[in-house]
Protein backbone atom coordinates (compact mmCIF):
# COMPACT_ATOMS: atom_id res chain seq x y z
CA UNK A 1 0.00 0.00 0.00
CA UNK A 2 0.81 3.54 -0.50
CA UNK A 3 1.98 4.71 3.12
CA UNK A 4 2.18 8.38 2.62
CA UNK A 5 0.84 10.45 5.32
CA UNK A 6 0.52 14.18 6.07
CA UNK A 7 0.81 14.98 9.62
CA UNK A 8 -0.48 18.19 10.24
CA UNK A 9 -0.22 20.01 13.47
CA UNK A 10 -0.47 23.61 15.30
CA UNK A 11 2.52 26.13 15.76
CA UNK A 12 6.18 24.80 15.93
CA UNK A 13 6.72 21.34 16.30
CA UNK A 14 9.81 21.68 18.60
CA UNK A 15 7.93 23.08 21.38
CA UNK A 16 9.08 21.58 24.71
CA UNK A 17 5.60 20.29 25.66
CA UNK A 18 4.64 16.12 26.40
CA UNK A 19 2.52 16.94 23.67
CA UNK A 20 4.78 17.72 20.68
CA UNK A 21 7.29 15.35 22.11
CA UNK A 22 4.59 12.78 21.21
CA UNK A 23 3.98 14.23 17.88
CA UNK A 24 8.09 14.32 17.49
CA UNK A 25 8.61 10.94 17.97
CA UNK A 26 5.20 9.68 16.34
CA UNK A 27 7.08 10.96 13.06
CA UNK A 28 10.57 9.74 13.91
CA UNK A 29 8.74 6.09 14.61
CA UNK A 30 6.65 5.83 11.64
CA UNK A 31 9.37 7.21 9.31
CA UNK A 32 11.32 4.27 10.79
CA UNK A 33 8.68 1.56 10.13
CA UNK A 34 8.51 2.94 5.96
CA UNK A 35 6.20 6.16 6.55
CA UNK A 36 6.69 9.05 4.24
CA UNK A 37 5.51 11.69 6.18
CA UNK A 38 4.86 15.17 5.08
CA UNK A 39 4.72 17.71 8.34
CA UNK A 40 2.56 20.74 7.60
CA UNK A 41 2.25 23.38 10.60
CA UNK A 42 -1.03 25.05 10.53
CA UNK A 43 0.36 28.39 12.46
CA UNK A 44 -0.38 29.49 16.00
CA UNK A 45 -3.05 30.45 18.44
CA UNK A 46 -4.65 27.05 18.80
CA UNK A 47 -6.99 25.97 19.96
CA UNK A 48 -8.02 29.92 19.84
CA UNK A 49 -6.50 30.38 16.19
CA UNK A 50 -7.22 34.33 14.61
CA UNK A 51 -10.07 34.56 11.66
CA UNK A 52 -6.77 34.40 9.85
CA UNK A 53 -4.69 31.93 10.72
CA UNK A 54 -7.75 29.61 10.64
CA UNK A 55 -8.40 30.20 6.92
CA UNK A 56 -4.44 29.53 5.80
CA UNK A 57 -4.70 26.38 7.82
CA UNK A 58 -7.60 25.24 6.27
CA UNK A 59 -6.07 26.25 2.75
CA UNK A 60 -3.22 24.24 3.37
CA UNK A 61 -5.54 21.53 4.05
CA UNK A 62 -8.02 21.88 1.26
CA UNK A 63 -4.91 21.89 -0.87
CA UNK A 64 -3.86 18.33 -0.24
CA UNK A 65 -5.14 15.90 -3.13
CA UNK A 66 -8.38 13.22 -3.17
CA UNK A 67 -7.52 10.58 -0.93
CA UNK A 68 -5.10 11.67 0.96
CA UNK A 69 -4.23 10.05 4.47
CA UNK A 70 -4.17 13.10 6.91
CA UNK A 71 -3.67 13.17 10.64
CA UNK A 72 -4.54 16.12 12.21
CA UNK A 73 -3.28 17.18 16.23
CA UNK A 74 -6.55 17.67 18.39
CA UNK A 75 -5.55 20.61 19.16
CA UNK A 76 -6.30 22.34 16.10
CA UNK A 77 -8.66 19.79 14.72
CA UNK A 78 -10.82 20.74 17.35
CA UNK A 79 -12.10 23.61 16.07
CA UNK A 80 -12.13 23.20 13.05
CA UNK A 81 -15.22 21.26 13.08
CA UNK A 82 -16.91 23.52 9.63
CA UNK A 83 -13.93 22.32 7.60
CA UNK A 84 -13.61 18.85 8.82
CA UNK A 85 -16.78 18.54 7.96
CA UNK A 86 -16.61 19.79 4.41
CA UNK A 87 -13.77 18.03 3.91
CA UNK A 88 -14.25 14.26 5.31
CA UNK A 89 -15.69 12.69 1.80
CA UNK A 90 -12.67 13.77 0.17
CA UNK A 91 -9.59 13.27 2.64
CA UNK A 92 -8.96 10.03 4.78
CA UNK A 93 -9.13 12.39 8.04
CA UNK A 94 -7.56 10.89 11.11
CA UNK A 95 -7.26 12.95 14.76
CA UNK A 96 -4.63 12.29 17.61
CA UNK A 97 -6.19 13.87 20.97
CA UNK A 98 -4.04 14.09 23.69
CA UNK A 99 -6.84 15.51 26.27
CA UNK A 100 -10.45 17.23 25.31
CA UNK A 101 -10.00 21.00 24.98
CA UNK A 102 -13.00 21.71 26.94
CA UNK A 103 -11.11 20.02 29.54
CA UNK A 104 -8.50 22.35 30.05
CA UNK A 105 -7.77 24.12 32.95
CA UNK A 106 -8.91 27.90 33.28
CA UNK A 107 -11.60 27.73 30.76
CA UNK A 108 -15.02 28.36 31.79
CA UNK A 109 -18.02 26.39 31.92
CA UNK A 110 -19.41 27.89 28.54
CA UNK A 111 -16.35 27.75 27.13
CA UNK A 112 -15.93 24.19 27.60
CA UNK A 113 -19.43 23.31 26.55
CA UNK A 114 -18.41 25.39 23.41
CA UNK A 115 -15.28 23.71 23.27
CA UNK A 116 -16.64 20.02 23.84
CA UNK A 117 -19.64 20.42 21.28
CA UNK A 118 -17.13 21.70 18.69
CA UNK A 119 -14.94 19.22 19.03
CA UNK A 120 -16.98 16.28 18.74
CA UNK A 121 -18.58 17.74 15.79
CA UNK A 122 -14.87 17.69 14.17
CA UNK A 123 -14.72 14.19 15.18
CA UNK A 124 -17.68 12.93 13.88
CA UNK A 125 -16.30 13.77 10.34
CA UNK A 126 -12.65 11.56 10.75
CA UNK A 127 -12.17 7.95 10.31
CA UNK A 128 -10.60 7.15 13.13
CA UNK A 129 -9.11 8.82 16.65
CA UNK A 130 -6.07 8.44 18.15
CA UNK A 131 -5.83 8.89 21.76
CA UNK A 132 -2.58 9.28 24.34
CA UNK A 133 -4.13 7.41 27.24
CA UNK A 134 -7.07 4.18 28.06
CA UNK A 135 -8.58 7.50 30.71
CA UNK A 136 -8.94 10.31 27.32
CA UNK A 137 -10.18 7.13 25.44
CA UNK A 138 -12.74 7.03 27.72
CA UNK A 139 -13.19 10.94 27.77
CA UNK A 140 -13.11 10.78 24.23
CA UNK A 141 -16.15 8.27 23.86
CA UNK A 142 -18.18 9.52 26.94
CA UNK A 143 -17.52 13.31 26.32
CA UNK A 144 -17.64 13.56 22.50
CA UNK A 145 -19.57 11.18 21.53
CA UNK A 146 -17.18 8.91 19.10
CA UNK A 147 -17.94 5.00 19.17
CA UNK A 148 -14.83 3.36 20.88
CA UNK A 149 -14.45 0.72 18.36
CA UNK A 150 -13.19 4.36 16.29
CA UNK A 151 -10.71 4.78 18.76
CA UNK A 152 -7.41 3.82 19.40
CA UNK A 153 -4.89 4.10 22.40
CA UNK A 154 -1.55 4.70 21.17
CA UNK A 155 0.54 5.31 24.94
CA UNK A 156 3.54 7.43 24.90
CA UNK A 157 7.06 4.95 24.52
CA UNK A 158 9.37 5.90 27.74
CA UNK A 159 12.92 5.05 27.05
CA UNK A 160 14.97 3.75 30.04
CA UNK A 161 16.78 5.79 32.18
CA UNK A 162 19.64 5.68 34.66
CA UNK A 163 18.36 5.21 38.21
CA UNK A 164 18.16 8.04 40.09
CA UNK A 165 21.16 9.12 42.79
CA UNK A 166 21.70 12.58 43.70
CA UNK A 167 23.91 12.05 46.53
CA UNK A 168 22.93 14.77 48.45
CA UNK A 169 22.51 15.28 52.34
CA UNK A 170 19.14 17.15 51.36
CA UNK A 171 16.44 15.27 49.18
CA UNK A 172 16.22 17.02 45.69
CA UNK A 173 12.72 17.79 44.98
CA UNK A 174 12.17 17.96 40.94
CA UNK A 175 9.17 19.42 39.16
CA UNK A 176 8.58 19.25 35.86
CA UNK A 177 5.85 21.07 33.53
CA UNK A 178 5.36 24.35 31.31
CA UNK A 179 4.56 27.12 33.93
CA UNK A 180 0.43 27.10 33.42
CA UNK A 181 -1.93 26.79 35.57
CA UNK A 182 -3.18 23.51 34.13
CA UNK A 183 0.54 22.23 35.46
CA UNK A 184 0.28 23.30 39.08
CA UNK A 185 2.77 24.53 40.49
CA UNK A 186 1.27 27.59 42.42
CA UNK A 187 -0.11 24.45 44.32
CA UNK A 188 3.46 23.07 44.73
CA UNK A 189 4.78 26.28 45.53
CA UNK A 190 2.24 26.40 48.59
CA UNK A 191 2.89 22.95 49.92
CA UNK A 192 6.72 23.30 50.18
CA UNK A 193 6.26 26.69 52.28
CA UNK A 194 4.35 24.52 54.86
CA UNK A 195 7.79 22.42 55.29
CA UNK A 196 10.35 24.79 55.70
CA UNK A 197 11.34 22.98 59.11
CA UNK A 198 12.37 20.07 56.73
CA UNK A 199 16.10 19.83 54.59
CA UNK A 200 15.22 19.31 50.90
CA UNK A 201 15.71 21.91 47.83
CA UNK A 202 13.00 21.92 44.47
CA UNK A 203 13.77 22.31 41.06
CA UNK A 204 10.88 23.49 38.69
CA UNK A 205 12.02 22.95 35.32
CA UNK A 206 9.41 24.52 32.15
CA UNK A 207 8.95 26.72 29.69
CA UNK A 208 7.55 30.65 31.02
CA UNK A 209 6.67 31.38 27.31
CA UNK A 210 3.46 29.31 27.08
CA UNK A 211 1.56 31.25 29.69
CA UNK A 212 4.16 34.82 30.44
CA UNK A 213 1.27 35.49 33.35
CA UNK A 214 0.65 32.51 34.98
CA UNK A 215 5.20 32.49 34.90
CA UNK A 216 5.25 35.73 36.74
CA UNK A 217 2.49 35.20 39.19
CA UNK A 218 4.78 32.17 40.33
CA UNK A 219 7.95 33.84 40.35
CA UNK A 220 6.09 36.36 42.77
CA UNK A 221 4.48 33.69 44.50
CA UNK A 222 7.89 32.55 45.17
CA UNK A 223 9.32 35.28 46.81
CA UNK A 224 6.08 36.15 48.71
CA UNK A 225 6.18 32.72 50.29
CA UNK A 226 10.26 33.33 51.21
CA UNK A 227 11.01 30.30 48.92
CA UNK A 228 13.78 32.11 46.83
CA UNK A 229 16.92 30.14 48.31
CA UNK A 230 15.46 26.90 48.43
CA UNK A 231 13.02 26.88 44.94
CA UNK A 232 14.98 27.12 41.51
CA UNK A 233 12.61 27.96 38.87
CA UNK A 234 14.93 26.67 36.57
CA UNK A 235 12.90 28.06 32.76
CA UNK A 236 13.93 25.01 30.24
CA UNK A 237 16.45 22.44 30.57
CA UNK A 238 18.13 21.04 27.29
CA UNK A 239 18.19 17.33 28.94
CA UNK A 240 15.46 16.90 31.52
CA UNK A 241 16.11 12.95 31.40
CA UNK A 242 19.73 13.89 33.42
CA UNK A 243 18.13 16.49 35.71
CA UNK A 244 16.00 13.43 37.18
CA UNK A 245 18.55 11.23 37.43
CA UNK A 246 19.88 13.69 40.06
CA UNK A 247 16.91 14.15 41.88
CA UNK A 248 15.44 11.80 44.65
CA UNK A 249 11.72 12.75 44.65
CA UNK A 250 9.41 14.10 41.81
CA UNK A 251 6.78 15.84 42.69
CA UNK A 252 4.38 17.52 39.85
CA UNK A 253 0.83 18.91 40.97
CA UNK A 254 -1.26 19.10 37.45
CA UNK A 255 -4.70 19.77 37.51
CA UNK A 256 -5.44 17.42 35.07
CA UNK A 257 -3.13 14.97 32.38
CA UNK A 258 -4.21 13.20 29.23
CA UNK A 259 -1.24 10.89 29.91
CA UNK A 260 1.25 12.38 31.86
CA UNK A 261 4.56 11.83 29.66
CA UNK A 262 6.90 13.06 32.36
CA UNK A 263 5.26 10.69 34.83
CA UNK A 264 6.23 7.98 33.06
CA UNK A 265 9.68 9.33 32.14
CA UNK A 266 10.34 9.92 36.42
CA UNK A 267 9.07 6.00 36.51
CA UNK A 268 11.91 5.04 34.37
CA UNK A 269 14.46 6.86 36.65
CA UNK A 270 13.27 5.49 39.72
CA UNK A 271 11.81 8.52 41.10
CA UNK A 272 9.07 7.82 43.75
CA UNK A 273 6.59 10.61 42.70
CA UNK A 274 4.20 12.47 44.35
CA UNK A 275 1.21 13.98 42.47
CA UNK A 276 -2.76 14.11 41.77
CA UNK A 277 -5.79 11.95 41.18
CA UNK A 278 -6.30 14.03 37.50
CA UNK A 279 -7.18 12.36 34.08
CA UNK A 280 -4.52 9.70 33.50
CA UNK A 281 -2.30 10.36 35.87
CA UNK A 282 -3.81 7.35 38.51
CA UNK A 283 -3.23 5.03 35.12
CA UNK A 284 0.80 5.94 34.97
CA UNK A 285 1.58 5.86 38.37
CA UNK A 286 1.31 2.79 40.44
CA UNK A 287 0.11 2.83 43.85
CA UNK A 288 4.00 1.66 45.21
CA UNK A 289 5.55 4.05 43.51
CA UNK A 290 3.71 6.88 44.47
CA UNK A 291 0.86 9.44 46.47
CA UNK A 292 -1.65 10.48 44.94
CA UNK A 293 -3.63 13.41 46.56
CA UNK A 294 -6.99 15.38 45.42
CA UNK A 295 -6.63 18.30 42.80
CA UNK A 296 -5.77 21.55 44.43
CA UNK A 297 -5.38 19.97 47.89
CA UNK A 298 -2.37 21.49 49.22
CA UNK A 299 -2.28 20.42 52.45
CA UNK A 300 -2.43 16.67 51.39
CA UNK A 301 0.34 17.53 49.06
CA UNK A 302 2.34 18.68 51.61
CA UNK A 303 1.86 15.69 53.99
CA UNK A 304 2.67 13.21 51.09
CA UNK A 305 5.77 15.17 50.32
CA UNK A 306 6.93 15.76 54.33
CA UNK A 307 6.20 11.69 54.62
CA UNK A 308 8.82 10.78 51.49
CA UNK A 309 11.52 13.80 52.72
CA UNK A 310 11.61 12.92 55.92
CA UNK A 311 11.35 9.23 55.28
CA UNK A 312 14.99 7.90 53.80
CA UNK A 313 13.68 4.41 53.65
CA UNK A 314 10.19 4.77 51.78
CA UNK A 315 12.09 6.90 49.69
CA UNK A 316 13.76 3.95 48.80
CA UNK A 317 11.20 1.34 48.83
CA UNK A 318 8.94 3.61 46.26
CA UNK A 319 11.92 4.17 44.34
CA UNK A 320 12.62 0.68 43.55
CA UNK A 321 8.96 0.02 42.86
CA UNK A 322 9.05 3.22 40.29
CA UNK A 323 12.06 1.73 38.84
CA UNK A 324 9.70 -1.47 38.20
CA UNK A 325 7.39 0.30 36.76
CA UNK A 326 9.15 2.25 34.90
CA UNK A 327 10.86 -0.95 32.78
CA UNK A 328 7.76 -2.45 32.23
CA UNK A 329 6.40 0.67 30.15
CA UNK A 330 6.08 0.93 26.25
CA UNK A 331 8.95 2.05 24.29
CA UNK A 332 8.23 4.51 21.36
CA UNK A 333 8.60 1.40 18.50
CA UNK A 334 5.81 0.11 19.93
CA UNK A 335 3.62 3.34 19.82
CA UNK A 336 4.47 3.57 16.32
CA UNK A 337 3.24 0.23 15.78
CA UNK A 338 0.03 0.39 17.07
CA UNK A 339 -0.61 3.68 15.00
CA UNK A 340 0.99 2.14 11.86
CA UNK A 341 -0.64 -1.00 12.14
CA UNK A 342 -4.09 0.70 11.98
CA UNK A 343 -3.20 3.15 9.68
CA UNK A 344 -2.86 0.50 7.24
CA UNK A 345 -6.50 -0.09 7.54
CA UNK A 346 -8.02 3.27 7.18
Amino acid sequence: MNRHLVFAYPGCLETKTGGYGYDRHLIRDLTDLGWSIQTMSLGSGFPAPSALVLAEAERQLSALADGTLVLIDGLAFGVMADWASREASRLRLVALVHHPLGLETGVTAEQSERLLAGEARALSAVRHVFVTSHATARQVSALLSVPSEKVTAALPGTEPGAPAASGEAQPHILSVGSLTRRKGHDVLLQALSRLTHLAWRATIIGSPDLDPSTARQLAALTEELGLTDRVTLAGERPDVRAEMAKADLFVLASRYEGYGMVFAEALAHGLPIVGCHAGAVPDVVPQDAGRLVGVDDVNALADAIATLVADGELRRQMAAASRRAGLALPRWRDTAITVSNRLEEI
